[in-house]
């Protein structure tokens, strides 16, 4: 809980300094034009990819898989996709990256470790 505090303070004022820069450095008009752009692109890219996602997931539950890998990729690409909407230079280099296949690869793998991890220490064994 206390790191989700800090992100939400450091993020922003990150952000803002970031954003500040690349006024002052390309100028105002240009610095919207990206911003905005990478939030159009980000909600197509998101779009794309969670409903070929879903078609996966919908395909391996048809087949009686459990679509384990497929629901992680929808959680990279729905945080990915919330990122590239928040305005900001550092959001949007995350959210493309939780979009990249190659680099989503790397978050899944940090996501199952957190969630064996997480499981691991809520689970109860029973001795008898």
């Amino acid at each position: 809980m206390r790191y989700i505090l800090l992100l939400l303070i450091i993020v922003p004022a990150a952000e803002i300094g970031v954003l500040l820069l690349s006024g002052n450095t390309i100028g105002l008009w240009p610095t919207l034009a990206i911003i905005i752009f990478t939030g159009i692109l980000g909600a197509y890219l998101a779009k794309k990819q969670g409903l070929e996602t879903i078609r996966k997931v919908q395909e391996q539950l048809r087949y009686g898989q459990m679509p384990g890998e497929a629901i992680l990729d929808g959680a990279c690409i729905l945080v990915g996709g919330t990122l590239l909407l928040t305005p900001g230079f550092i959001t949007d280099a995350i959210g493309f990256s939780l979009l990249a296949p190659p680099a989503r690869k790397f978050y899944k793998r940090i996501l199952l470790i957190w969630f064996r991890k997480w499981m691991d220490k809520n689970t109860v064994t029973i001795i008898r």
